[in-house]
């Protein structure tokens, strides 16, 4: 059997009320020796004093006795281990560090394969470019006069010697320009009869005509008697067939010397100092 409950001792506002009372309690017991003094005179005044002293004593004592004692704080303070990391053992924070990882994780994971197929992508594009400009050979292969007496017709050839094996070339419209002062103008062109601008599989060769005709009044003359005059190819190239975002551009440009229809050739002979017979064009490197 547990015995009774201990007794847990006066509050603190007892303890304060209790060591005002004691104080009254001095005061008062000081002043009533004081008056017994007078009354008593010499005689009775050191038997006061002596009962004064006694009841003082008394009261200092009972005094301290109420007074609350200091208690020194214990230099340190236990702490449990593992108290302070209760709180990762919430299963709320523990769900969300596992969910804010996996976001992570799938970010990162997703960051890495974009930019890997952007790797791909682009290595695949140089490779694309590479082969139309090393293995697709664009050439002008002639000039000649059309019968209408104002009109020329061109040849040009395209020539796969990429190892991986046909190109799929768009053909689009060659542009003609002839230079007329300080600028070039734009002349009228089309491809010719049998010929369509369009996708063409170039095994090995493949040739297709333009014909054009440059009605261009003040052209330029560099060459004693011939037109100054600019072609430019523009090609799509792709090695499939239907291709997607696999497509590059081709663009080529030839620079001629065309003489015009009914030139004489005495003249330009003389005026070049030239015994050789004019030719219809004379090709010059891009410039």
């Amino acid at each position: 059997m547990s015995g009774p409950p201990a007794d847990p001792g006066p509050t603190e506002p007892d303890k304060d009320a209790l060591i005002a009372d004691l104080r009254r309690q001095l005061g008062a017991a000081q002043s009533e020796v004081r008056v017994l003094r007078r009354r008593l005179g010499p005689a009775g005044a050191a038997e006061a004093r002596t009962a004064d002293s006694s009841s003082e004593r008394g009261l200092l004592e009972e005094l301290r006795d109420a007074a609350p004692r200091k208690v020194d704080a214990p230099a340190t303070v236990a702490v449990r281990p593992g108290r302070r990391f209760d709180l990762w053992r919430s299963p709320v924070l523990v769900g969300l560090v596992m969910v804010l990882l996996t976001g992570f994780t799938i970010d990162a994971g997703v960051g890495m394969y974009q930019a890997r197929a952007l790797r791909e992508a682009r290595q695949a594009r140089l490779l694309l470019e590479n082969t139309a400009m090393r293995s697709l050979y664009v050439e002008l292969k002639g000039i000649s006069y059309e019968a209408d007496g104002k009109s020329y017709r061109m040849t040009l050839f395209l020539q796969n010697v990429s190892p991986a094996g046909p190109l799929y070339v768009m053909l689009n419209a060659v542009a003609v320009y002839v230079q007329a002062g300080m600028v070039w103008q734009q002349v009228p062109s089309r491809p010719s009869e049998g010929v369509s601008w369009g996708v063409v599989k170039v095994v090995d060769g493949y040739a297709f005509d333009v014909v054009f005709t440059p009605d261009v009044q003040n052209w330029a003359e560099l060459i004693p008697g011939y037109m100054h005059v600019r072609i430019q190819s523009d090609l799509l190239v792709s090695e499939k067939a239907q291709p997607g975002n696999d497509v590059v551009e081709r663009r080529t440009p030839y620079y001629v010397y065309l003489k015009p229809h009914g030139a004489n050739d005495e003249d330009i002979k003389a005026r070049s100092k030239s015994t050789r017979t004019p030719p219809i064009f004379i090709p010059m490197p891009p410039h």
